[in-house]
């Protein structure tokens, strides 16, 4: 540890590169069971946060912009979880994409990790609506947040497909950005205050996380009575957006630092174990 970390100083951004490579090395090499179990959580993580994020701006009269930034940092309790609880996340292991170029990890891993923990999160998300319709939180609010619920739900299944995909890449930057500069912290506070601009930012304006729909999509089903939801939008919602957050997590961050910092090969004692 050099004499700067030694006294809590932030990693530099040349050795956040090397630590989230190690990280993508760990992560590919994690045994099924483990990515699996870790990925429910996440996906259950980001469904509280979306939850959360409901709540907070049903019923506001504080603005459209005070009120998204407030129901943002809330929606931040979703990151906070995977990141300081440990958990994983589809989004976020993006950055696997920087082990992958500098061929630590094979094509077969990273896909092997993506796959396993894109499933788990969508087992987490989906049981996590099963647990908010049985405790019948819509009808909070005298059906108020129900109501909001699916306002949401409607704004993102009418979203033409284009800029949902769009909406989806500049989400995983400012995720993988956000994971990105909790790595380069070293105390729980550093993480979580690194986490907070860059989450509330991507949910006050609007763009598009695929976990987080798959949360919001399938309960905005469930509530709507009069079918104002289909499933082929809902659907269609979710394929783009899983798409655009995979252009924006590997090439616009994991690509773009991996460029700076990581494209010259280090002696073999150099590299992260």
């Amino acid at each position: 540890m050099d004499k700067g970390n030694l006294f809590g100083d932030a990693y530099q951004p040349d050795q956040i590169a090397r630590r989230v490579e190690s990280m993508g090395v760990a992560k590919a090499r994690a045994d099924a069971l483990t990515l699996l179990v870790l990925a429910v959580l996440a996906g259950a993580f980001i469904s509280l946060g979306a939850l959360f994020f409901t709540m907070v701006v049903t019923d506001s009269s504080l603005g459209f912009g005070v009120t998204r930034l407030l129901g943002g940092l809330s929606f931040c309790l979703g990151l906070v979880l995977v990141v300081i609880g440990g958990a994983e996340l589809f989004t976020g292991n993006n950055l696997l994409a920087m082990a992958w170029a500098s061929q630590l990890i094979s094509t077969r891993g990273v896909l092997r990790n993506w796959g396993l923990v894109y499933l788990g999160n969508v087992i987490g998300c989906l049981g996590t609506v099963m647990l908010v319709v049985w405790a019948d939180i819509a009808s909070l609010g005298g059906g108020a947040v129900g109501e909001t619920a699916l306002q949401i739900v409607r704004a993102k299944a009418d979203l033409p497909l284009s800029e949902a995909f769009a909406r989806g890449i500049l989400c995983n930057v400012l995720v993988c950005l956000a994971v990105w500069l909790a790595m380069g912290g070293h105390s729980v506070t550093d993480k979580i205050l690194a986490l907070l601009l860059p989450i509330s930012a991507f949910v006050t304006l609007g763009f598009e996380h695929s976990i987080a729909n798959w949360f919001f999509l399938p309960l905005g089903l469930v509530l709507d009575e009069q079918g104002t939801v289909t499933l082929t939008a809902s659907l269609s919602n979710l394929v783009v957006v899983s798409a655009g957050n995979i252009v924006g997590g590997t090439l616009l961050v994991a690509g773009v630092y991996w460029l700076a910092y990581l494209r010259n090969p280090d002696k073999p004692e150099d590299r992260p174990s």
